[in-house]
């Protein structure tokens, strides 16, 4: 099987003013492309089942950012009042943010 390098870093970065969110980078060493997997409420960026996939696609040549769209303390609150999940504007706002957080990534 073939060796694949891949360098991995934890980020955070400002989805929306005052919004720090987390996420994990991984780049292959030749890299095509990128792709976001973006986290709402109930998953997280360590979901196995989401890595798998991210590792295929890094092995494929794909970047990949995992992030999560919700805060820690956002993510906690979400367990009880079950909110943030329906709420498009927001999740869309952090989305863009991070989308254009990551066009910004040299390489």
């Amino acid at each position: 099987m073939a060796e694949y390098r891949i360098s991995e870093h934890a980020v955070r970065l400002e989805a929306e003013p005052g919004v720090w969110l987390d996420g994990t980078l991984s780049v292959p060493e030749s890299v095509s492309g990128v792709v976001l997997f973006a986290h709402g409420s109930g998953s997280s960026r360590f979901s196995p089942r989401n890595q798998y996939v991210a590792r295929v696609m890094q092995q494929a040549g794909l970047a990949t950012l995992l992030m999560d769209l919700l805060t820690p303390g956002e993510e906690e609150a979400e367990r009880w009042t079950r909110h943030l999940r329906f709420d498009i504007e927001l999740l869309a706002r952090r989305l863009v943010g991070a989308t254009r957080w990551l066009a910004r990534v040299p390489g």
